[in-house]
């Protein structure tokens, strides 16, 4: 691998030796590196042969796109001298290689996870990448890759797919038995979403990578009754709605006043307020943004293309949810205080790293005044 790869400074996380005479004959080796955080397409990586004539270090119809990452060497007599891309695709022999290697792939896994799943969780960090890629490029790898996903829990703990949902059926199922996943994709900026989640008894999955919003939308249509909700897209009372609901000390003119202050100081088109029976324990004011507009504007943002074009360009949109039940809302609507309600929703706003600028300066200054 050094002699090959001598400007690559780190070992090989593991490899696969390929060998195989029927239906068609072929040799090669497979190193995996290690990747940075982040889709690197490091291609031309692999070398292709036939006989030991170097043909081609353009692979993409003979190794599957997920694993253009690789590194390594495949020769093969089957694969003719003269070759050209669309000789490549159309070629029957090209395609049962293709599937080939993508079964090796999985085969040593699978084998990995099974034998020393320490190990391998340790080397998860590095193979995440490989493996949810895979999984959202090919069906048949996204059926033996299911056994060996791993789900990474916010305090560091790795579940597979079928323990993971088994962790978390009994305490987070909605009114209607649907599973509900809560993630975070930034553990700091989201911590106190993060916080409000798990002193409720909920567990919060790290999906961090650039691939997870896809990854996500891929395991609400494979895994039944599932549904994934980022921590911040309802407040922590609501996020998993069940039966029971708090009742409201408001009357509804109350509610609707407290409505029309915090209307008024927000002063802002795109945030729009409703006021909300929560548990008194919850923040008085609370930001959220719906989680299906803002995970296509995630997706868009990382290549969605198609359909997802229209949600990037559209404008953002928040909700902002004054708790009917916090003791907070008392003095709002006794003094008829909007310098409160202003106070409260920019607390909302830093929370959720919305506050900058002007913004912060002003309400840096506030807060000097009411101490």
């Amino acid at each position: 691998y050094q002699e090959l790869y001598p400007m690559s400074m780190d070992e090989p996380l593991f490899w696969i030796h390929l060998n195989v005479d029927y239906p068609f004959n072929l040799t090669g080796i497979l190193y995996f590196p290690k990747v940075k955080d982040e889709l690197q397409f490091s291609r031309n990586k692999i070398q292709l042969y036939s006989r030991q004539v170097f043909i081609t270090d353009e692979v993409k119809d003979v190794v599957p796109e997920f694993l253009m990452l690789l590194h390594g060497v495949i020769d093969s007599p089957d694969i003719p001298l003269n070759v050209s891309r669309s000789f490549l695709q159309a070629d029957a022999a090209v395609r049962k290689i293709n599937t080939y290697i993508t079964k090796k792939v999985a085969d040593k896994l699978a084998e990995l996870f099974r034998k020393d799943r320490p190990a391998y969780e340790e080397k998860w960090a590095d193979i995440g990448l490989f493996v949810k890629y895979g999984m959202l490029s090919d069906e048949k790898f996204y059926e033996r890759a299911k056994d060996f996903v791993l789900l990474k829990s916010v305090g560091g703990t790795l579940r597979t797919l079928p323990e993971y949902t088994e962790y978390v059926q009994a305490n987070q199922q909605d009114k209607d038995g649907n599973t509900v996943v809560l993630y975070t994709t930034d553990a700091e900026q989201q911590h106190g979403f993060v916080a409000a989640a798990q002193e409720r008894g909920y567990d919060v999955l790290l999906m961090d990578h650039i691939l997870d919003p896809h990854f996500i939308g891929q395991l609400e249509q494979k895994l039944e009754k599932t549904t994934f909700k980022r921590v911040d897209a309802a407040t922590a009372s609501q996020l998993i709605e069940k039966d029971e609901a708090p009742a409201s000390v408001l009357s509804d003119d109350d509610q609707t006043k407290l409505s029309e202050v915090f209307t008024s100081a927000i002063s802002n088109p795109a945030m729009h307020v409703k006021v909300a029976a929560l548990s008194p324990q919850d923040a008085p004011v609370v930001i959220t943004q719906n989680e299906f507009m803002r995970r296509m504007k995630d997706m868009q943002r990382t290549g969605g293309g198609g359909g997802m074009q229209m949600f990037g360009a559209m404008p953002d949109s928040f909700d902002v949810t004054v708790n009917a039940n916090s003791p907070l809302v008392a003095k709002v609507l006794a003094d008829g205080g909007e310098t409160i309600a202003k106070q409260a929703f920019d607390l909302a706003l830093l929370t959720q790293g919305l506050l900058k600028g002007e913004a912060l300066t002003a309400f840096v200054k506030r807060s000097t005044e009411l101490l």
